[in-house]
């Protein structure tokens, strides 16, 4: 009989998990509940908020006499972050679900996070029609909207609560027999304006043997793709298109945070990286565009998306961080120049078409990478080019090989 773990605050919300447990049940599956409250627990719980707290070397009682919520969620989140995946490796579950408020969802995400992609996680939370990438993050929950506020049943409540309930229920019971044939999982990285470029690789990598993840690189995409490489999914990266990087530096609407370019560099992965869609800031509308950058090269991608051209200086700034995240690479890595333009707009007649701006990246990346493990090569095409992009896809398959042999 599969399992479903119930994590969650059961001395605050009892009775809404109790509910939750009580349909499962019902459903024929088995629950697994897991306590992280502060108090005193009213459900009966295979795991106790002790438990949960000693993991990381708190004690309960300690936590509770002290009376702050944000040190309490700290702690249980953390402890529950380093149990989850234990327990769902013993084979204690099959599945997670849990609801709350902004605390609760604080609470369970994490340990949420932690567990493997493809394990089925419920999150019934009051933030679920927001922003939440931070409860998210690259992993695979599914938030649930409450509509109301978790506090009590009532004529919503039990409505959502079991409506979530049947979700991971479904996502437990059934499964999908479909076999996909295994093949060596390289992630490559993508944005509009260096579609064709990886389009034509993937293509070419997939005749070869390859399947393709491609990630959006709209900061979300980056970090997504940095994560299943650290997480050890992937045997090669294909990182074309650095361009959140400027976002990163520029105040841009699509960072993927200071670590993006690390996870291939430290985990000796093969990588051919190159430097796609970096003439280009990611904002809103012109209006949210900040009034530092008025007088600049904008070009209105759509009525919410505007991009604005990178400038000599910035295109320094931009080489020393990316020479500086190459040369902590493990592993042998090329990074391919397409010295005819960086972007579909960064070409003779276009919008971002910028000699000057690209020399100063090139030139900045040959002088600061000194780690000899990082081949530099460049092309004489534009990086949408079908020789550029069939360049970079045979230097990967050959990285990726030699470090089978």
């Amino acid at each position: 009989m599969k399992t479903v773990a119930i994590a969650g605050t059961f001395d605050s919300k009892s009775l809404e998990f109790a509910y939750l447990q009580e349909i499962i049940h019902s459903l024929g599956l088995k629950t697994f509940m897991i306590h992280t409250g502060v108090f005193e627990s009213k459900l009966a719980a295979d795991v106790s908020n002790e438990d949960v707290a000693r993991v990381v070397g708190a004690d309960i009682k300690t936590i509770a006499a002290n009376k702050d919520r944000a040190l309490a969620t700290d702690v249980l989140s953390r402890g529950l972050e380093k149990l989850l995946p234990q327990l769902y490796a013993a084979g204690k579950f099959d599945g997670v679900i849990s609801c709350g408020g902004s605390g609760g969802t604080s609470l369970v995400t994490p340990g949420m996070r932690a567990l493997p992609i493809g394990v089925p996680k419920v999150m019934v939370s009051t933030v679920a029609a927001g922003d939440v990438s931070m409860y998210v993050g690259t992993s695979d929950i599914f938030m649930y909207p409450s509509i109301v506020d978790v506090a009590g049943l009532n004529s919503i409540s039990t409505k959502i609560f079991a409506n979530a309930a049947l979700a991971i229920a479904g996502m437990v019971k059934f499964e999908v027999n479909k076999v996909i044939e295994k093949k060596p999982l390289i992630a490559a990285s993508m944005f509009g304006v260096t579609t064709p470029c990886v389009d034509q690789a993937r293509e070419y990598l997939e005749q070869q043997g390859y399947e393709v993840l491609i990630f959006h690189a709209t900061g979300t995409g980056g970090k997504a793709m940095e994560g299943l490489i650290k997480d050890g999914y992937i045997e090669g990266v294909f990182d074309i298109t650095t361009t959140e990087w400027c976002d990163e530096l520029m105040g841009g609407n699509m960072a993927a945070g200071d670590k993006r370019l690390e996870a291939a560099a430290l985990n000796q992965i093969p990588q051919v990286v190159s430097v796609g869609a970096l003439d280009m800031v990611n904002f809103g509308p012109i209006s949210t565009v900040p009034g530092k950058y008025n007088g600049r090269n904008f070009y209105k991608h759509n009525p919410t998306v505007t991009l604005m051209r990178t400038t000599v200086e910035e295109n320094r700034q931009l080489g020393l961080m990316i020479a500086e995240k190459l040369n902590m690479c493990t592993a042998k890595a090329a990074l391919l120049l397409p010295l005819q333009g960086v972007s579909m707009i960064d070409s003779p007649g276009q919008p971002f078409y910028g000699p000057e701006e690209d020399a100063m990246l090139f030139k900045t990346l040959k002088d600061n990478i000194t780690n000899p493990l990082v081949e530099i090569i460049e092309i004489n095409a534009n990086i949408n080019d079908i020789e550029f992009s069939t360049a970079a896809a045979q230097k990967l398959i050959e990285l990726v090989t030699e470090k089978h042999r």
